[in-house]
């Protein structure tokens, strides 16, 4: 069975984060395994509190599943502070981890910090040139390269500068660019070309965690062989049939309906 590594914060309304990577893994056939980085205190409203765990006790818990049921390839999402991120680029090198996905998580839907300035530099620096894909929003790709998005071409040159950091690969998702309100473009960079992926953006309110179940399906498609492109598309095939499933069940942004699976096996 393929397996997926997800490192990644704990959501407790489990709409975005190690939870919703879980869910996201299951639904597209693979098993997925975790490490977890900060325990967050939030619903659909936002983020109200973080505490980190230890970054001993993140390399402990990678190291156990690693060492024991390995895994395909890897996810991260919420690093939380530069010590996270050296450990997480030890375990990759200490185990020779491959196809890992980078999910650079910085800041929530509501502009709660959650990751360092110190981690955002080692991030640079370190992770993602270890990284077979860098999948940043609008913002995060803006606070990675220093510069400001305004439109494809700003996306674009955003996407050869974080190439030029060291990554194999950059997708820019553009679901936060307001430039366009008829599509949403998403911009892949492989350091020859460039691949647009287009959609009509979807008439809906703001759905949690999105970006983490879009880069855990990429990641869920690697481990089960497919090239880059082809997991990408069907990444966007499945984020996008999410969005249009997602519900109403708090106060603030919609959540991920994970519909049941019928299939042999399923719990």
């Amino acid at each position: 069975m393929n397996k997926v590594l997800t490192i990644a914060g704990s959501d407790s309304c489990c709409g975005a984060g190690v939870q919703a990577d879980l869910k996201t893994i299951n639904k597209l056939g693979a098993y997925g395994i975790c490490a977890v980085t900060a325990i967050t205190v939030q619903n659909t409203l936002g983020v109200s509190s973080v505490l980190a765990v230890p970054a001993s006790i993140v390399g402990q818990q990678i190291d156990a599943v690693v060492t024991d049921i390995g895994t395909d390839t890897v996810k991260t999402g919420m690093l939380v502070s530069k010590e996270v991120v050296e450990i997480v680029c030890e375990m990759v090198k200490k185990h020779k981890l491959q196809k890992v996905v980078v999910d650079p998580v910085i800041k929530s839907h509501k502009g709660e910090r959650l990751l360092s300035p110190e981690g955002v530099n080692k991030f640079r620096s370190d992770l993602i040139t270890l990284s077979c894909l860098v999948t940043p929003n609008i913002p995060e790709a803006e606070v990675l390269t220093d510069r400001k998005i305004n439109n494809l071409s700003d996306t674009k040159d955003a996407a050869r500068a974080i190439h030029e950091q060291g990554a194999e690969n950059v997708l820019i998702k553009g679901g936060h660019d307001g430039a366009s309100d008829a599509e949403v473009v998403d911009i892949f960079y492989d350091g020859k070309s460039f691949q647009e992926f287009r959609d009509e953006r979807l008439n809906t309110e703001n759905v949690h965690g999105t970006g983490c179940i879009y880069s855990a399906a990429i990641a869920t498609e690697l481990a089960k062989g497919n090239d880059m492109i082809s997991s990408i598309t069907i990444a966007r095939e499945f984020i996008i049939n999410i969005i249009m499933g997602s519900i109403a069940l708090g106060k603030g942004y919609r959540l991920a309906r994970f519909a049941p699976r019928t299939g042999e096996g399923d719990c």
